[in-house]
């Protein structure tokens, strides 16, 4: 009985322990963006086009352009378990490929809300 208690306790605090996958979608501002980057190593997707992301993008950052012709291809070789953290200019292109990765079945995403301008604007590195 007293074996049987101790790998109870054991089991409830093993499962307690365990980091929970998130799901669905999140639009979050600069400072939980870069917050949950950086507890959360995923995947980082900039969908601006090759000169906008020369011209300066997050650390770490894969440049997937979403208007290239194999941007769903590229999206193919991502963990739809992982989570996507994904940003464009201002937003409406990283919304766009939300709804894709979505629709690919991504588990969670999690997009920066106003894109590198929100970024800059709020002070935050870039890397040239």
């Amino acid at each position: 009985m007293k074996k049987l208690f101790t790998a109870l306790v054991i089991a409830t605090a093993l499962f307690a322990c365990k980091k929970e996958q998130k799901r669905g979608t999140e639009q979050v501002l600069p400072a939980a963006f870069e917050k949950e980057m950086t507890a959360d190593a995923g995947q980082l997707i900039d969908v601006r086009t090759p000169k906008e992301y020369s011209e300066g993008h997050l650390n770490g950052a894969k440049n997937l352009h979403i208007y290239d012709n194999d941007f769903i291809t590229r999206l193919d070789s991502l963990d739809k378990d992982e989570t996507v953290y994904i940003y464009c200019k201002a937003g409406g292109r990283s919304a766009e490929a939300v709804e894709t990765l979505e629709s690919k079945g991504f588990k969670h995403i999690v997009e920066l809300e106003g894109g590198m301008d929100a970024w800059k604007e709020a002070g935050k590195p870039v890397k040239q």
